[in-house]
C-alpha cells in the first residue's frame, strides 16, 4: 500500500520480500497512528522517495500493526529509521531530523560509512 506521502507501507508479512530482498538499499521509518515526531518527517521522507527513487527505497512500518518486524530489531521509540543494504541493516537513526541531516546521513549509509 502506498501512502498519500508517496511512501510504501509494508507489514510483517511482507517485510522481507519489500526490505530485505530489495535491490536497492531501503530506508525503513518505523511509525506509529499516535506518533507526532512521525508526522513530521512525513513530508521529508516523501521529498527524499521522489527524488531518490533509482538509489534508496523508502517504506513504512506501522509498529502497533505489525509488532513481528519492530521486535526482530529491537525498535522502541518512534520514529526509528533503519537503512538495509544486501538485507542486512547498516545504519539506525531514532528521531525526526531536517531533511538536509536525513539526506547527509543516508549518503553515509550508502557510501558504506
Amino acid at each position: 500500500m502506498i501512502h498519500a506521502t508517496g511512501v510504501a507501507e509494508v507489514t510483517d508479512g511482507t517485510f522481507d520480500d519489500e526490505v530485505l530482498t530489495a535491490p536497492l538499499p531501503v530506508l525503513v521509518e518505523f511509525t506509529a497512528d499516535w506518533c507526532g515526531p512521525c508526522r513530521q518527517l512525513a513530508p521529508v521522507l516523501s521529498r527524499i522517495a521522489g527524488t531518490e527513487s533509482g538509489r534508496i527505497k523508502v517504506v513504512q512500518i506501522d509498529v502497533d500493526h505489525n509488532p513481528a518486524v519492530a521486535g526482530r530489531y529491537a525498535v522502541l521509540s518512534m520514529p526509528t529509521l533503519l537503512v538495509f543494504k544486501d538485507g542486512e541493516p547498516v545504519r539506525s537513526m531514532i528521531g525526526a531530523r531536517p531533511e538536509r541531516r536525513l539526506r547527509q546521513e543516508l549518503e553515509e549509509a550508502l557510501a558504506g560509512a
